[in-house]
């Protein structure tokens, strides 16, 4: 009787629905349920996707307890003898309440006034990029010109210079969707975009941000509809232009050697050394790890603990099942950007979905090349580990993409139950 009641309860909430809807509503069929789209119902808020936001969360608060971790012997080492052992916490803590409050600004954003900006905010870009290698306006560091001083934080053109090739890609593919087939008229145009950003990125030099921006652009150039040809034909050429860039550089082509070979005598004091504490930080942790604040290699032997190799860290405190769960979370968030894009495209909000399908690209792929680095399965690359690693203009641009993502899941959302577009 109760299942009885129950069907007779889904019919007459149907028939009120198509009631409503009239006969002209069109039904949208989204994972395994049926929406009655109505044009002329208002639209309300829905909430959100809590579960995508409980997940970023727990990465930022692990991301906070292990950069604590891993930064707080640093104050013992001479070069930073005049900081707090809390210095790199506080302004972590800093970061993360700054980039809340930028995320909650861009959350405000309808996605119609991204599209309408995407171009603009490529230029502004653009023009960061070439600011950021003017002496005395750039920062530089390690022998690398990255960062604009910006007084309470240094700022890194290259992470604005990610989001907005993501939404000036996906404007791209929606105004040349009619052209999608044609390589001279479809991708060249964008393959120019982004070479000008490579160019910039490597006089700085930045490659790892190039190559994560290439593979956003590729991505969704791939999603947008750009047929496998020519998608393989891309993916060739990058792959024989950072070849060409590597070969042509000693340095790059020295960590290569390391790579493959960070033991040796000639690499592991040298361009190996980085890749070997951080294998030895990980077989240290084996399965359960030594203990949170227990690491060995974060007292001076792992250089960039709190930020390239953060996770190296977490393997030696927590072990392979520490990683694990860090690996589990961050596959967990990509796929569920990823289905908020393929929802959005198939209520035809194409720029939307292929705004939260370049995010999830942008957020994997930073994060594989993290761990992989971490684990010795890639060559050294300066990139930090997405919503965890030290790093202020990173932090706050991830927060902002995510806010975005969320933008997106609620107006997807509102025009399921009825809302306008």
């Amino acid at each position: 009787m109760s299942i009885a009641s129950r069907f007779g309860g889904w019919m007459s909430d149907l028939k009120g629905a198509q009631g409503e809807t009239g006969s002209g509503a069109m039904p949208v069929r989204l994972g395994g349920l049926n929406f009655a789209h109505a044009p002329g119902s208002p639209g309300r808020l829905l909430g959100f996707d809590q579960a995508l936001v409980w997940v970023a969360v727990a990465l930022l608060a692990f991301g906070l307890v292990m950069v604590y971790s891993a930064s707080i012997a640093m104050p013992d080492n001479p070069k930073f003898a005049r900081y707090a052992h809390t210095h790199f916490l506080t302004r972590h803590i800093f970061s993360l309440v700054m980039a809340f409050v930028a995320a909650l600004l861009a959350f405000q954003v309808p996605m119609s006034t991204w599209e309408k900006v995407a171009p603009w905010l490529f230029v502004a870009s653009l023009v960061l990029l070439i600011a950021v290698l003017i002496p005395h306006v750039g920062k530089g560091v390690n022998g690398a010109r990255r960062w604009i001083s910006l007084g309470v934080m240094n700022f890194q053109p290259s992470e604005l210079a990610k989001f907005a090739v993501v939404l000036y890609a996906a404007d791209y593919m929606v105004r040349k969707m009619e052209v999608k087939e044609k390589f001279f008229r479809a991708v060249l145009p964008m393959g120019v975009a982004v070479a000008v950003v490579g160019l910039l990125l490597l006089a700085e030099p930045d490659m790892g941000a190039f190559m994560v921006i290439a593979v956003i652009a590729m991505g969704i150039l791939f999603l947008g509809g750009v047929n496998a040809r020519m998608f393989f034909m891309i993916a060739a050429i990058l792959v024989v232009a950072f070849g060409v860039m590597i070969m042509m550089s000693d340095w790059r082509r020295e960590r290569i050697f390391a790579y493959l070979d960070p033991w040796s005598e000639k690499h592991a004091l040298g361009k190996g050394y980085q890749l070997s504490h951080s294998l030895i930080a990980i077989g240290r942790g084996e399965i359960f790890g030594v203990g949170l604040g227990g690491s060995v290699e974060k007292l001076h032997w792992l250089p960039e603990a709190h930020t390239d190799f953060l996770l190296a860290v977490i393997g030696e405190e927590f072990g392979l099942i520490g990683v694990l769960c860090v690996i589990g979370l961050f596959l967990w968030l990509t796929r569920r950007i990823m289905h908020i894009g393929r929802q959005s495209i198939a209520l035809d909000r194409v720029f939307s979905g292929l705004v939260a399908q370049g995010v999830g690209i942008w957020i994997g792929f930073q994060a594989f090349i993290n761990m992989g680095v971490n684990l010795g399965a890639l060559p050294t690359k300066g990139l930090t580990l997405p919503f965890m690693s030290y790093g202020g203009s990173a932090i706050l641009m991830n927060l902002v993409a995510l806010a975005v993502v969320l933008r997106i899941d609620v107006e997807n959302r509102q025009l399921m139950r009825g809302g306008r577009k």
